[in-house]
Order: C-alpha cells, then sequence, then structure tokens
C-alpha cells in the first residue's frame, strides 16, 4: 500500500522553503498531495486556479519532480476530510522558526482531535530557505527586489505580472 502525506498550504506563492518540504518528504512517501487552501478566511494575492498553475510550473517545468509522485489539488474543506479523500494518515506541516511552532502545535492538535488516526509531521527547510515566507517574497517583489534565492522562475514572472 503507497504511504501518502498531505501536504496543505496556501502557497500564496511557493517559494523555497515550501519547496524543500516537499523534496525532503519524498525521501519518506511515495506520494505527495500538495493541497492549495481556497479557504475564504484569507486575502490571496493568486487565485486558487493561479496558485495551481504556479505551483505545478515551480514543481514539475523549473524543478523537474516526478508527477507521478505528487499530486497538486485545491480544496476547501478541513484538511482531515481531505486525508480521508486521499487515504492518508498524514499531514505535512513545515517550520521555520520556533514562532511558527506554537502555532502549528495547536493546529495539528486540533487535527487530532477531529480525527485520532492522523499525525502531522513536521519538516524543517534547509537553513538557507528557513527565512523564506510567501508574505515577504510579495513585498520583495513589489518593491522591486530580487527574489531570484527565494522562488522558482516562473513563480518570480508571476509575480512580476501581477506586480506590472
Amino acid at each position: 500500500m503507497k504511504k501518502v502525506a498531505i501536504y496543505p498550504g496556501t502557497f500564496d506563492p511557493i517559494t523555497y522553503g515550501h519547496i524543500d518540504v516537499i523534496k525532503k518528504a519524498l525521501k519518506l512517501f511515495d506520494k505527495i498531495v500538495v493541497g492549495v487552501s481556497d479557504v475564504d478566511n484569507k486575502n490571496y494575492l493568486f487565485d486558487a486556479n493561479e496558485r495551481i498553475e504556479i505551483v505545478n510550473k515551480a514543481l514539475f517545468k523549473d524543478l523537474r519532480l516526478d508527477k507521478k509522485k505528487i499530486t497538486v489539488i485545491t480544496f476547501s474543506s478541513l484538511t482531515t476530510d481531505l486525508c480521508s479523500k486521499y487515504k492518508s494518515n498524514i499531514i505535512l506541516r513545515g517550520l521555520r522558526a520556533v514562532s511558527d511552532f506554537e502555532y502549528e502545535f495547536q493546529l495539528a492538535g486540533m487535527n487530532r482531535k477531529l480525527n485520532s488516526n492522523i499525525e502531522t509531521i513536521f519538516l524543517m527547510s534547509d537553513v538557507e530557505n528557513q527565512i523564506i515566507s510567501s508574505k515577504f517574497v510579495k513585498e520583495i517583489v513589489k518593491l522591486k527586489g530580487n527574489i531570484r534565492k527565494f522562488t522558482t522562475k516562473s513563480t518570480i514572472k508571476s509575480l512580476k505580472e501581477k506586480y506590472e
């Protein structure tokens, strides 16, 4: 039986920090479902379809990762429901700093209360990518800064088009 992990997030936009988590997860799991959240309580720069396209281009065009091992989908349900849909009992979350831990710890606890069969696994991106956040990437590009070290070529193109 294939071991499937769900990696939920907004990916608005995807960064090298997210990509590090995906690459590390590929070493641990047979399949990664990248769930692009489309819950209405966030103010997204890109709509869900744009984010799906950006993630697909970053992973499969820019980085040429294995399409057989990664599925990119959008969802607007509970992550635990997404786990049930894809027959997974693993939620992946990335940690950058201690400040992320408290929120992620609470989220993992709530998911566990919703479905006691689900485990949350925390992966850290490489040290050079731990400071990267989608929020900072958007802010830097908006102010015409260089974001080459933070995300892929196609993602940079999408960001620049959005701010032109």
